[in-house]
């Protein structure tokens, strides 16, 4: 529809609702890890990637019609959300879909890191965002990283990416640049609630469930940028727009995650994270850490969704679990193919 009129929770959320009825159970993850990329590509045209399948199937094959026909699907899902919002829920919608010019940004860096083909590179891109194809055309043949920064200089990544390629320079990591993407579209995203506005006001809910987000994406930024052993103050990237930590509190708790999680377990989000919370506890590497970091986000904002169901919440919680839905297919699918164990595929699924 279009950013005009009076926003349409009741219906949009109907929609998504049903949507949501579609996604894959984890016992369907479980029925995919013990099938090859041909039988997962058949499997899946038997679900709502049917379209993507058949209209992908004539040049395409094992892993790379999955991936093609789930990044198209994804890309189809978002559209219709555009396409079935109105008003304010609208501009919240297009706003939060700017995530996936992160993505394409992200997927284009490590690709030019990686020195991987430019077929490959569009493998991976999905057209979800506001990045036109000619855009992400010109990232794609660019030279290298250097080139791709410059490329993007005329969007609001630019200004973060320029400070941040001077550090990738001096360390060689890509985290910087990750988390500077992460940050330039927070920091662009989060809107300033109006004093007084009522708690569970159109603004005030969208900039609840972005805040929660942004939460656990400074602890996984902090968290990836230790890992990655560059010598990089995890303040210089933190994402303000926050509840949960302070720059300079996070730095600190990146090296103690008892004490990490004990934080998040007396805060806001603490009641409703108790099983997830356990699963961070008990996470024995940073890898797992993150998984559990993830099913964290996803149960608070469908507690959000219930909480406030006829909102933006259930929305965007659906972007989320449809995010998950990809992700987790797409590791299958590359896992099986690298001849990967079910075990070893299963820890990198995020399952609830």
């Amino acid at each position: 529809m279009s950013a005009s009129g009076t926003a349409n929770y009741e219906y949009v959320v109907a929609r998504v609702r049903h949507r949501r009825a579609t996604l894959f159970s984890d016992d369907e993850y479980r029925k995919l890890l013990r099938m090859g990329p041909g039988e997962i590509a058949r499997f899946m045209e038997e679900t709502e990637y049917e379209d993507a399948v058949n209209a992908l199937g004539s040049r395409y094959s094992g892993v790379d019609l999955i991936e093609y026909a789930l990044n198209l699907n994804l890309a189809n899902n978002f559209e219709d959300l555009l396409r079935w919002s109105n008003g304010r829920l609208y501009e919240q919608v297009v706003r939060y879909l700017r995530k996936f010019d992160v993505w394409n940004a992200k997927t284009v860096i490590r690709g030019k890191y990686s020195g991987a083909t430019e077929d490959e590179i569009r493998e991976d891109l999905i057209g979800a965002g506001e990045f036109d194809e000619q855009l992400l055309d010109r990232l794609v043949v660019a030279e290298g990283i250097e080139d791709v920064v410059e490329t993007l200089e005329g969007t609001m990544f630019g200004p973060s990416l320029v400070d941040a390629f001077e550090t990738y320079e001096q360390t060689g990591a890509l985290v910087p640049l990750e988390n500077a993407l992460d940050r330039a579209y927070y920091e662009n995203l989060v809107p300033q609630t109006a004093p007084g506005a009522a708690a569970d006001s159109p603004e005030a809910l969208y900039a609840e469930f972005l805040n929660a987000e942004i939460d656990f994406r400074n602890v996984r930024n902090a968290l990836r940028l230790a890992r990655s052993g560059a010598d990089v103050d995890p303040a210089e990237y933190f994402i303000e727009g926050g509840t949960l930590f302070s720059a300079s509190e996070l730095g600190q708790l990146v090296d103690n995650r008892d004490e990490l999680v004990s934080r998040i377990r007396e805060s806001q989000y603490g009641s409703e994270l108790t099983d997830a919370l356990d699963d961070l506890e008990a996470a024995d590497s940073l890898i797992g850490f993150e998984h559990a970091l993830d099913r964290a986000l996803l149960e608070y904002s469908d507690h959000l969704s219930h909480v406030f169901p006829l909102s933006v919440c259930p929305v965007l919680a659906y972007v989320l679990a449809k995010e998950r839905e990809v992700d987790n297919i797409r590791a299958i699918a590359r896992g099986r193919e690298a001849g990967l164990s079910e075990d070893e595929i299963e820890e990198e699924l995020v399952i609830l």
